[in-house]
């Protein structure tokens, strides 16, 4: 509908350079940039790597995303952008392109969370978000329960991983297994050939007094990691794929168990998976059995909405313009740390922020100086 919110969503958190444009609930463009080739031959995401391939996609990036919309600049009603959590030089590229995208042309300017625009991606595939929502979402940097009763303005965690996220797990065997980074989607394709009952695993946190919504995969990752060192030192051939099965395994019995324990406790009939690892195949599978089993409407985004994009970033800020949220101030700025009890950034009580417009006109240029190009 043309008169829903048309919103420009930028995604720096991590090694993507995502732009996304969203008109209410339908994705209009996605155009991803992404750095991880850069970051391959160190196993791992270098900050300043990422940081550098950010500057220099983003201006490309935005101008495809644009002309795949096929929209002009300035038919924007508001730009978005991911203020935290994430890398805080990666996340500073964002915040100050977003800055110089909305003062020129003098749009809204929404500072959002990176965790709740992975659970409003899904308004996209599957339109409006049942109230309350509970998420799951798994990614290299998270593992987290929470309970939306608001996507805008009210998102509560239940539970959250205590040492490495699910995806960092993922990343580390496939190190020790020589499988090379990411590691995420080359365990899940590698696994589909082996046994994931062949090697019994530990599953964190789920004895009758741990927490029952809080993760750990740290012990599991020693455990694969000592497994396979046993097997090297004993000079036998390492299975790769009943590992990788195994370790699998492992960890979506224990995601999956624990979300849909939340979901019951909390009377909650939807369950959300999102962020990168909701795009591995036997998480998505196990999801719909158990949901099935316990009476539960599973919403999973098709994958390439589940890892890091411009067009989640754009959704929420699109969300945020429909339900009348405050912009944030021109002095916003990247949290590396934000809460997800921070839906998005507004601006402080007195900084009025009118269709990017400061109404404290001897300050706009002390804020433009140093925030704008920051």
């Amino acid at each position: 509908m043309a008169d829903e919110p048309l919103v420009l969503g930028i995604e720096t958190s991590c090694d993507e350079t995502g732009v996304g444009i969203v008109r209410g609930h339908t994705l209009l463009a996605d155009a991803v940039a992404s750095s991880v080739d850069e970051h391959a031959r160190f196993g791992g995401v270098v900050p300043e790597v990422a940081s550098r391939a950010h500057l220099e996609a983003m201006v490309p990036t935005i101008q495809r995303a644009l002309k795949e919309a096929g929209v002009a600049p300035s038919d924007l009603d508001g730009i978005a952008v991911t203020a935290g959590p994430g890398l805080a030089g990666a996340l500073l590229v964002g915040v100050s392109a977003a800055k110089a995208y909305a003062y020129a042309l003098g749009k809204p300017l929404y500072g959002v969370n990176h965790l709740a625009s992975h659970i409003c991606v899904d308004q996209l595939e599957h339109g409006p978000l049942p109230e309350p929502t509970m998420a799951l979402l798994v990614s290299g940097g998270h593992s987290s329960l929470l309970l939306a009763p608001d996507i805008t303005s009210d998102v509560r965690p239940l539970g959250s991983t205590i040492d490495d996220a699910a995806g960092e797990a993922f990343d580390k065997i496939a190190r020790v297994l020589n499988l090379g980074f990411p590691g995420g989607p080359v365990i899940d394709r590698i696994a589909r050939e082996g046994d994931p009952d062949a090697i019994a695993f530990p599953r964190g946190l789920t004895g009758p007094r741990d927490a029952a919504y809080d993760f750990s995969f740290s012990g599991l990752k020693t455990a694969v990691a000592r497994w396979i060192e046993a097997k090297r030192a004993a000079g036998e051939d390492v299975p790769v794929a009943d590992v990788s099965a195994s370790f699998q395994e492992a960890v979506v019995d224990v995601l999956t168990r624990k979300a849909v324990r939340a979901c019951r406790d909390e009377g909650v009939d939807h369950l959300m998976i999102g962020g990168g690892v909701a795009a591995n195949s036997r998480l998505r599978a196990m999801a719909e059995r158990r949901c099935e089993d316990a009476g539960i409407t599973l919403r999973v985004p098709r994958p390439k909405l589940c890892t890091d994009n411009g067009a989640m970033v754009a959704a929420l800020g699109a969300e945020m313009v429909a339900r009348g949220r405050a912009a944030s101030s021109w002095g916003l700025s990247a949290d590396s740390s934000l809460p997800v009890t921070d839906p998005h950034v507004p601006a402080p009580a007195g900084h009025d922020h009118d269709h990017g417009h400061v109404h404290d006109h001897d300050h706009v240029h002390e804020l433009s100086r140093k925030n704008l190009y920051a």
